[in-house]
């Protein structure tokens, strides 16, 4: 049985309303080239995600997932379609978005404390509301005792820990992550993943999750998204029928985990044999004539 909140309420004020969160509607992306012509990144996709839920985005490299994650959070405007969250048109960034990028965002001159009250402190929040809650996060992402740490100093999975209590700490209605585990050990990811699972199952937050690694979204998610090879177009959407709560490190032994990585990997393989011919002979693709 799922337990997702319908509705996030955060101390600092913020609320998320019933009914869809992220609503894209026949949402492309092109980019000028260095030759002046123009690059399809994005082909009329159309998705929706409702508040709470855990929906990931997976397809082959290069094929336009973080271009649309970095639609989704404000950071690139949108060539053509409509795309909302929160009811709202993305026009620019959302102060309800919180973004973990896949290398390291953290200010090197800067310790594990700091780092975790930079949001709220360029916020303007009073320092009597957060510095509690940096202890607090600090605590729950398994750094206590590493507070006067800086970023050069801790291992690559503490680092990763950070950004979250750093990112979680603002407490966004939506959280945006692009391959934020990539750089780690397989042994670490796995770890990783299971502790974002729980600190996601504490805020109720709804995350668009980008990865690679397709045991990882579906171990994770409620949703798998699978995006054909650029121009990227939205081939599938796999409802993810796994109990919750779940532990990432035992699901992906299950008969049912299994049958559902066996169907999605059947839709995406198709799509990371056409990337990879691609590759091999590159011209033209994604290229608009005008």
């Amino acid at each position: 049985m799922q337990n997702h909140p319908k509705t996030f309420l955060g101390s600092y004020g913020s609320t998320v309303s019933h009914g869809v969160q992220i609503d894209f509607k026949n949402v492309s992306k092109r980019f000028r080239t260095p030759k002046g012509g123009w690059y399809q990144a994005l082909d009329q996709i159309s998705f929706s995600v409702s508040p709470g839920e855990f929906v990931s985005l997976v397809g082959p490299t290069g094929c336009g997932k973080s271009t649309a994650l970095s639609l989704v959070a404000g950071l690139e405007k949108l060539s053509l379609g409509q795309g909302q969250v929160n009811g709202t048109e993305v026009t620019d960034i959302d102060t309800n978005t919180g973004f973990v990028f896949q290398h390291d965002s953290l200010f090197p001159w800067m310790n594990v404390t700091k780092n975790v009250a930079a949001g709220p402190k360029f916020r303007g929040i009073n320092s009597k509301i957060y510095e509690p809650k940096v202890s607090e996060w600090i605590t729950k992402v398994g750094l206590s005792g590493f507070e006067k740490h800086y970023p050069h100093q801790l291992s690559g999975g503490m680092r990763k820990r950070v950004s979250l209590a750093q990112c979680l700490i603002n407490e966004p209605q939506l959280l945006l992550l692009d391959e934020p585990f990539s750089a780690l050990d397989v042994q670490t990811r796995a770890l990783m993943s299971e502790e974002l699972m729980n600190l996601w199952q504490d805020t109720g937050a709804t995350v668009l999750f980008v990865t690679h690694d397709l045991e990882e979204a579906i171990a994770l998610s409620d949703r798998v998204l699978v995006l054909t090879a650029g121009p990227a177009k939205i081939k599938a959407d796999f409802k993810i029928n796994l109990p919750r709560p779940r532990t990432v490190r035992d699901i992906r032994f299950t008969e049912k985990f299994r049958d559902l990585y066996q169907q999605i990997w059947e839709v995406l393989r198709e799509e990371v044999d056409t990337a990879y011919q691609r590759q091999l002979k590159p011209e033209g693709v994604g290229q608009i004539n005008e």
